[in-house]
């Protein structure tokens, strides 16, 4: 079977296409570097020839609101639109839990429109909301630094790593089409502060990290479940646990 990830340079992508080709699949990593350009639509009639199944991954190159809402608005229709031209039967989306819960958030905003494209393009589709990756902790803590300290919401949270991530992927591309959304998560739901505690612990770092009501994420207020699955008890969660992956990062 010919599935074509769009996107499959990236971390979740290269995952992605080398569990399908173990598996036996023409995986194909889509992708700027490789000569494919969702954003121009440069590439994407050539690559969906004969394609079965498109898996897109790909994320934004800059976080600006108005940038990233272009990127997932114009390469979304253009894929789109190639995989009606070239007659893909299955579209699966790589989304974000809580996306339309965090409204003050730029990049959550553009998720959502990403997802409206999906459902109404007349493609067989399913969507894969997932939490945040513990590949991105790091991150996630920088962006909580005020002053010698980190501040992070009061919140629950639920990561998974990048790998457990696109071994979902590929049973939900390989599966029919759901036409609709699921969720996955890592195994552990825990606090948004012992999260990062955890990670700054591992990496010898002291800083004391408090939480704050009032604190923001990425410019979103949270409530305890605004990034963990809506629909707890069907969720698919990933094996890996984070006191794991840390301990082999």
């Amino acid at each position: 079977m010919k599935i074509v990830v769009i996107g499959g340079s990236g971390l979740i992508g290269r995952h992605l296409t080398a569990g399908l080709s173990r598996q036996g699949h023409e995986a194909i990593a889509a992708s700027p570097s490789s000569g494919v350009n969702a954003l121009t639509g440069e590439g994407l009639a050539g690559v969906l020839v004969g394609a079965d199944i498109v898996v897109d991954v790909s994320n934004s190159p800059s976080f600006d609101d108005a940038a990233v809402l272009d990127f997932f608005e114009r390469s979304g229709r253009n894929l789109l639109a190639a995989e009606r031209e070239a007659g893909v039967k299955h579209h699966v989306a790589l989304s974000i839990v809580g996306t339309d819960r965090l409204k003050g958030n730029g990049y959550f905003r553009a998720k959502v429109v990403q997802e409206r494209l999906v459902k109404a393009s007349g493609i067989p589709f399913t969507i894969v909301r997932a939490t945040q990756f513990f590949e991105f902790v790091a991150t996630i803590a920088e962006g909580s630094v005020d002053g010698a300290r980190l501040v992070v919401p009061d919140a629950d949270f639920q990561p998974i790593a990048a790998a457990d991530v696109a071994a979902a992927l590929a049973d939900v591309a390989l599966a029919p089409p759901r036409n609709g959304t699921i969720e996955i998560a890592g195994p552990d739901r825990l606090p948004f502060r012992d999260v990062v505690a955890r990670w700054i612990a591992a990496i010898g770092d002291r800083r004391e990290v408090r939480i704050d009501k009032a604190a923001r994420y990425f410019g979103a207020e949270l409530e305890t479940g605004s990034l963990v699955p809506e629909h707890a008890e069907a969720a698919r969660l990933g094996p890996t646990r984070f006191e794991s992956w840390l301990a082999a990062a």
